[in-house]
């Protein structure tokens, strides 16, 4: 496995080494103790959760906040997708920047989301399908969002708004300006 970090401290982009040959390939996608030893910290992820998108679906941007706040490795399985992940931590230097990132089932990357980050993506492709794994349990009453499109933030996305396929949920997420406003 390769860490390559990010403008973001803590948000690194691991690509596993990938065996091609005539049937295929093969690559290892995850290993508890080399994913340790790469991201320098002990984390334990206990859950993994799966979704399979249209193209032009974006999901996001959404986290847990308090004790139930995630840390995330998100790694596509077919398709792509543009993954965004939202700096959320307010005594970070990078608080309010966003990293967009493609993640694809070609080139294999996943991206690590530490706890603190709003996270989101849209397929690129139809049938699109994404894993991740959670180093922390869903909790409903501390699942928040902010709107994708939010004016501040200011995501490129690549496509047009008229072309966005989006959950009635994610409709009605607040600006991040709002969200802060109201915590």
């Amino acid at each position: 496995m390769k860490r390559t970090n990010t403008f973001i401290k803590d948000c690194f982009i691991i690509e596993p080494r990938v065996f091609k040959d005539e049937r295929g390939y093969f690559f290892e996608s995850f290993n508890q103790n080399q994913f340790n030893d790469i991201a320098d910290q002990n984390i334990s992820f206990v859950q993994d959760n799966e979704s399979s998108s249209r193209k032009n679906v974006i999901r996001g941007l959404h986290f847990q906040e308090g004790i139930h706040a995630q840390a995330k490795l998100v790694r596509v399985v077919k398709g792509s997708i543009r993954d965004i992940v939202v700096d959320l931590r307010e005594h970070s230097t990078t608080f309010k920047q966003y990293l967009s990132i493609e993640l694809s089932e070609t080139n294999a990357k996943q991206l690590f989301v530490p706890r603190g980050f709003a996270h989101g993506f849209i397929a690129l492709e139809p049938h699109t399908v994404i894993n991740y794994k959670c180093d922390n349990f869903y909790h409903k009453d501390s699942e928040r969002g902010i709107i994708y499109n939010d004016k501040d933030l200011n995501i490129d996305w690549g496509i047009s708004d008229e072309d966005i396929i989006l959950s009635d949920k994610d409709k009605a997420l607040p600006t991040l300006s709002t969200y802060l406003n109201e915590k």
